[in-house]
């Protein structure tokens, strides 16, 4: 089968072959080209790292429902970034590991439009929340006094569903388009996933449409979130620099340290890999698809461990959770 496949690539990718996949039944997903004698030992890390997140995120939830003192804004958010990482890995995990045990490669036309529409629409969420995160740092260090007033759970509710719509429907031209275009040259997506971009470069029509609205929501959607963001702390630390004494400061830093690194966890790689796939910069093409899953099971694995080790009233309650008796 790996033979075949191999073969079928390199045979459709010299252009020789001009079978018109117009509306294909289906794509054949090849994993990660170049590293098939890898793949086992891939799959076990990458099943380890979605175990990690599903038992983690479930922590995380389960701590903040049980404990009172930690309905706030700041938990509601955590608890939103729990949900989407949880969907976010989920929506490519579990086929991508029936690929690497089960050689099922192939997927459906309307499955991996499916799928492509989830994987960005829940990494937008991401982004949003991450924003909202910020914000939510930003009025409890610089204007402490008025926190609770401003960011009420009616507040804080309104911008989850702000949050959720943004997603849901600036990533609906992304499986339209893709359903519209031809596909003359190959069905096969040397990927792990449906990655929008993966598929775009199959058709044989004018994808301009594509290419632009998705560079739009790179750099104008979320370019538009990291400035947010960048604006937020750079605030924050004018705000933490005043303080009287370097305890202080150190102290208030560190109620901000999880979010920082949940940032840096999820835009570093995200933007490597936006970047490689649209500007065909000189990167090994196993190189390019590690990295691009990188961004969608490091931060779900990386974020309840974060805050469980960064923040210590969670900290706190990790033991508890595992003596809880349900009285």
């Amino acid at each position: 089968m790996e033979r075949r496949i191999g073969h079928l690539l390199s045979y459709t990718m010299s252009g020789s072959n001009k079978t018109d996949f117009t509306n294909p039944s289906s794509f054949i997903l090849l994993s990660i080209p170049g590293l098939d004698v890898a793949h086992i030992w891939i799959s076990i890390f990458f099943c380890t790292m979605y175990a990690i997140a599903v038992l983690g995120n479930f922590i995380i939830l389960f701590i903040v429902k049980t404990e009172a003192s930690f309905h706030g804004p700041m938990y509601y958010f955590l608890c939103m970034l729990a949900i989407t990482d949880l969907l976010l890995s989920t929506a490519t995990v579990p086929k991508m590991l029936s690929n690497f045990w089960f050689n099922s490669r192939e997927i459906d036309f309307s499955a991996c439009l499916t799928q492509m529409y989830f994987i960005h629409c829940f990494s937008m969420m991401e982004s949003g929340i991450l924003v909202a995160m910020a914000f939510d740092r930003y009025v409890a260090i610089c204007d402490p006094l008025r926190h609770s007033t401003i960011l009420t759970n009616s507040v804080v509710s309104k911008i989850g569903l702000a949050v959720v719509m943004r997603g849901i429907m600036l990533v609906l031209p992304y499986p339209f388009l893709v359903s519209r275009w031809p596909y003359c040259r190959t069905n096969i997506i040397p990927h792990t996933h449906c990655e929008h971009m993966a598929v775009v470069k199959l058709a044989c029509g004018d994808t301009h449409v594509s290419r632009y609205y998705s560079i739009f929501m790179i750099f104008c959607v979320k370019g538009l979130d990291m400035i947010f963001i960048t604006v937020s702390y750079t605030q924050i630390l004018r705000a933490i620099f005043s303080l009287p004494t370097k305890d202080a400061q150190l102290k208030t830093l560190g109620t901000c340290s999880s979010h920082l690194c949940s940032i840096l966890a999820f835009y570093i790689p995200l933007r490597f890999s936006s970047l490689t796939h649209r500007f065909a910069l000189n990167v090994p093409l196993h190189f390019h698809v590690l990295i691009a899953n990188v961004y969608l099971l490091v931060p779900p694995m990386l974020n309840p461990i974060i805050y469980g080790v960064r923040t210590k009233q969670i900290r706190g309650r990790v033991p508890w959770l595992f003596t809880y008796k349900g009285t």
